[in-house]
């Protein structure tokens, strides 16, 4: 009993909260809902992570099944979650003033993020390929309208791209679920068991091989495609750049890993299936792609969020590089790059949003000398922008690290080599943009942007404000970024919490057991 609350527990405490928008809307009263949904889910992961190390557990007449990979997502969705929900009041308290956002709009945003970070929770909980879909398939739904939540132009546009792009992707992996439910049928597997993650590992070395090949391909490529890998990688930068900063932490830091969580399940059977070559190849194409297209682009770049987009595209390119290796250094820090990287995109994405709502844009040519005029918030979007470069002591140097020593050990230097060499330029092009950003001179062009009034204007003359008023975190968001930027950089020192969780669920993507 106690099992199927806490695998139930990560899905329908966001429902519940959802329902609460629903009904009542966003206020003062209810805006403690997302926060307390989001440390509910948190708080059960931490108990799956315990009970799920040693063995699989499941729920709900087998539709649920939790073991160590799925606890440490489930870790995952839950500390972004709560860093993006305790940032999203204020952020929607400025939306209002601004007249950006209605009460109307409020009440949405609470019940389409509650359903978003439900949506996420039974992906990885799922213990069917098809149910997985499903979820995969409602992320895309709920985001959509997120979105386009400022319903401009540019916003709706983005969000119909990634409709459109992402739909594709799906399809794809709709069509190869189907072939590889009939390889399972044609292999004697049960019906009822022809898409179950365990049942599909078990019979995988009975599958036939040329149909697995195009399934595991049309897969890859599908659940790829909500991963943000090149070629079907558009979608991102417009819909992360247009999307609340919240949901951006969440898209970039949680939605992109569990689409890769699905490839990570695919790998396993298809290593199996048609040994370690197949995925190995196509994964690497697909990550020298990404790594190349997110290099290329972010030497123009010119807008914060989608830089900062565009990096979710290079991390995404190595995680898949990681995933190619195969390796256990490589798939610890695999897993482990997941859980920093969606901690220091959420830190970033979340000073990013602050910064774009107090100058009324995200034009980093207009976001200049920003450590004398605001040096907390300018601490904390540095801060995330060099752990996502990879600097000691956040958790993506150790990670990075281990996926080069993997990746030369395996024979695979030359494409480590390429990918190191693509980074470099990653860090050269981010680094020029920080450093006008944080450091550079205040812009006083007559195109700069000036910080608008975040509240009815009083009578009489205007009175100018202080370049920091608006620039200013309220307390809740710094304690947010603080606590997720303190989180990354001391699992980047020692992961010994996560030690017995990372094992085992290494041992599950490296095809040991699970």
């Amino acid at each position: 009993m106690m099992t199927t609350i806490l695998l139930t527990a990560p899905v329908a405490v966001p429902v519940l909260a959802g329902c609460g928008y629903a009904a009542f809307g966003w206020r003062r009263g209810t805006a403690w809902l997302a926060p307390a949904a989001a440390a509910g889910v948190l708080a059960a992961a931490l108990c799956l992570a315990v009970l799920a190390a040693d063995r699989p557990r499941t729920g709900l007449g087998g539709l649920l099944r939790a073991d160590a990979l799925t606890a440490l997502m489930l870790l995952v969705i839950g500390a972004v979650a709560l860093l993006a929900m305790l940032a999203s009041p204020s952020y929607l308290a400025a939306e209002r003033a601004a007249g950006h956002a209605t009460p109307a709009d409020t009440r949405r945003y609470g019940l389409l993020t509650q359903g978003f970070i439900a949506s996420m929770a039974l992906a990885v909980l799922a213990s069917s390929l098809g149910v997985l879909w499903v979820a995969v398939e409602a992320t895309t739904i709920v985001t959509a309208f997120l979105v386009g939540h400022r319903r401009t132009r540019n916003a709706v546009e983005a969000a119909w791209k990634y409709v459109v792009i992402c739909s594709a992707g799906i399809a794809l992996a709709l069509l190869g679920i189907v072939l590889l439910h009939f390889a399972a049928r044609h292999a004697h597997v049960p019906s009822s068991g022809a898409l179950d993650w365990a049942r599909l590992t078990a019979h995988a070395a009975s599958l036939d091989p040329d149909v697995t090949r195009i399934a595991v391909a049309l897969l890859i490529l599908g659940f790829g495609a909500k991963a943000g890998l090149a070629p079907l990688h558009a979608w991102l930068p417009d819909a992360h750049g247009q999307a609340p900063a919240p949901v951006s932490a969440l898209m970039s830091g949680v939605l992109l890993s569990v689409a890769l969580y699905a490839v990570l399940r695919v790998k396993v059977i298809a290593d199996v299936a048609l040994g370690t070559g197949f995925a190995r190849t196509l994964l690497l194409i697909l990550a020298l792609a990404s790594v190349a297209v997110a290099a290329a682009l972010l030497l123009a770049q010119r807008d914060l969020k989608r830089m900062l987009a565009y990096s979710s595209i290079e991390h995404m390119g190595l995680l898949a590089l990681g995933t190619a290796i195969g390796t256990r250094l490589a798939m610890a820090a695999v897993l482990l790059h997941i859980l920093g990287h969606g901690l220091a995109k959420a830190v970033s994405f979340l000073a990013a949003g602050r910064v774009q709502q107090s100058l009324g844009t995200s034009r980093i040519d207009a976001v200049r000398a920003l450590g004398g005029r605001a040096p907390v918030l300018s601490f904390f979007l540095g801060a995330g922008l060099l752990a996502l470069l990879g600097f000691p002591p956040f958790t993506l140097f150790a990670t990075e690290v281990a996926m080069v020593r993997a990746g030369f050990a395996t024979g695979l230097g030359w494409a480590v080599t390429a990918a190191l060499v693509l980074t470099l330029v990653v860090m050269a092009a981010v680094s020029a943009r920080m450093a006008g950003m944080l450091l550079g001179s205040r812009p006083d062009a007559p195109g700069a942007a000036a910080l608008p009034a975040t509240g009815p204007a009083a009578p009489g003359p205007a009175t100018p404000r202080p370049a920091t008023t608006g620039l200013r975190p309220p307390r809740l968001l710094t304690a947010a970024m603080g606590a997720g930027l303190a989180a990354c950089a001391f699992i980047g020192v020692t992961a010994w919490p996560l030690r017995p969780l990372l094992d085992a669920a290494t041992e599950i993507v490296t095809g040991v057991s699970g």
